[in-house]
């Protein structure tokens, strides 16, 4: 990274200053201190910060904060901003999540739980590039990533990738239960334009009506299908 500027969007003052202080040690000790690391505590805050600069390239974002529901934030992200590396944390460390955000297109899971040096070896793992997972679960994710066939979660990720910003703010609102009208309000557009949008949604995920877009939609909502 060169001149980064980094987000931690975090609602757990104490973790996000312990984050900061492990990534301001990391990121100083690999590119000579050239970050600038900024913090929020919900999800419309994070937006607002990511609009406002130009050189975000890394976001530590909170699974459960508040404004992200599941994983809808993740997703969100990598559909508006492709450029975004998003690296999860939370206080949560079931295997079963940690794989299905990095399905979805993180880069790594930390759990809050996390020493320092774990920590660090994560930053640093994501600033090479790389995919980071508690080592147990990343070997698992190497033969996975080695299986041909994608899990559920990827090829979800595959189809939501495949969507216009505007196409995806649709599918949100389709899953949220609003009609075609309440949507063309909603978003200041004509409701011809909604429909267009609907028929290239549900192209896109090959499916024929939009009770089944919001269906495949809200599986973002539920981290692990129990």
């Amino acid at each position: 990274m060169s001149h980064a500027q980094v987000i931690i969007a975090d609602d757990h003052p104490l973790f996000r200053a312990a984050l900061k202080q492990a990534l301001s040690e990391c990121l100083e000790t690999g590119s000579g201190g050239s970050e600038t690391i900024l913090e929020t505590d919900n999800f419309d805050g994070l937006i607002t910060l990511i609009e406002a600069q130009f050189a975000v390239e890394l976001v530590f974002l909170d699974l459960h904060m508040p404004g992200n529901s599941g994983f809808t934030g993740l997703t969100r992200l990598l559909n508006h901003y492709p450029d975004l590396a998003v690296v999860m944390i939370s206080s949560e460390d079931n295997p079963d999540i940690m794989r299905k955000a990095i399905d979805l297109g993180a880069c790594a899971f930390i759990p809050k739980s996390a020493d320092f040096t774990t920590i660090a070896r994560a930053v640093n793992s994501v600033t090479e590039g790389n995919i980071w997972l508690p080592d147990a679960l990343l070997a698992e994710q190497g033969q996975q990533h080695n299986s041909k066939e994608l899990s559920p979660d990827k090829k979800l990720a595959e189809k939501l990738a495949q969507l216009t910003p505007q196409q995806y703010t649709v599918l949100e609102l389709i899953a949220d239960g609003q009609l075609n009208k309440q949507i063309a309000y909603r978003l200041d557009i004509r409701e011809t334009t909604v429909k267009k949008h609907v028929s290239a949604i549900l192209a896109k995920f090959e499916i024929n009506n939009r009770t089944q877009a919001g269906i495949a939609f809200r599986q973002l909502n539920a981290p692990v299908n129990h």
